[in-house]
């Protein structure tokens, strides 16, 4: 099944979320669960969460939500326990509107030992999974390379998941942008990508995609998104994307400029028309 969508805005509730989703055209979203700025824990509305899974569920809407971009799983310290209720809070607004899990970015360390920064990060992952019952998983996202070269690779997620102690509670969010920016995805090398992911068992734990062109070659170390087809990635590189067998029902979500009309109607339309076309082609 083709699952296409894109973020969403939470102003109006959980609930309206999802329909605005299905009014552009997708049976998929992403959304911030709270202030995507700030390190917190907010009181939601259980019951417009409720709605909007029941809602989903009727329709066969899938959902993912994106963590505060401050939370970073390898920093350790005193802000961990922050960052860690923190996460909590969202994986509890997650389950209760019905969606996968939450978007974490793998996160930086400052330190001179970078392995004290993975060290960090399979602590920080243990401790809030510790206190987690729910279904809602934690989703590493892959990054740019922009703050260095932590969280760019799939041995990287692989291995962070495979050490911690739970790690069926852990999955992945494919960030195609920070993929090809990080020079892990080159030109016309989509294969060579995959067939390294494939070795790790990486693809097993895509649980989502952040479908995303990029402004910026590959290697760039630069996180900036472009509507699809409109980028470095360009139309080819995103059919190759999309070919990949293991992606194959996995949701992709735009993290795009919207469109002329304010929305991402258009680009959700055209995504699931390659998708569909790539599909017939390879089958």
């Amino acid at each position: 099944m083709i699952r296409i969508g894109s973020h969403v805005s939470t102003r109006h509730g959980y609930r309206k979320a999802a329909e605005y989703a299905a009014h552009i055209g997708g049976n998929a979203f992403q959304y911030f669960p709270k202030n995507p700025r700030a390190i917190g824990v907010k009181a939601f509305d259980a019951a417009d969460a409720g709605k909007c899974a029941s809602w989903c569920a009727e329709r066969g809407i899938v959902s993912i939500a994106h963590g505060p971009y401050a939370v970073n799983p390898a920093a350790g310290g005193d802000s961990a326990e922050p960052m860690a209720a923190c996460t909590l809070n969202d994986l509890e607004i997650a389950e209760a509107c019905g969606s996968l899990g939450v978007v974490v970015h793998f996160g930086h360390y400052k330190g001179a030992d970078p392995l004290q920064g993975y060290k960090n990060a399979i602590s920080w992952i243990n401790d809030v999974l510790s206190r987690w019952r729910g279904k809602a998983l934690i989703l590493l996202e892959n990054q740019a390379g922009d703050r260095g070269p932590m969280g760019t690779t799939p041995e990287e997620l692989a291995q962070i998941r495979s050490l911690v102690d739970e790690p069926d509670k852990v999955g992945f969010c494919l960030d195609s942008c920070h993929l090809f920016a990080s020079g892990e995805w080159q030109p016309e090398r989509w294969e060579a990508f995959s067939e390294r992911a494939a070795a790790v068992g990486f693809w097993g734990g895509v649980k989502a995609v952040h479908l995303n062109d990029s402004r910026f070659g590959s290697g760039s170390l630069k996180d900036r998104h472009a509507p699809i087809g409109e980028g470095y990635i360009g139309e080819s590189g995103l059919r190759d994307l999309f070919a990949t067998p293991e992606l194959g029902g996995v949701p992709f979500v735009l993290e795009t400029p919207a469109g002329a009309d304010g929305t991402h109607g258009e680009q959700v339309a055209l995504a699931r028309r390659w998708l569909e076309e790539t599909g017939e082609a390879v089958r």
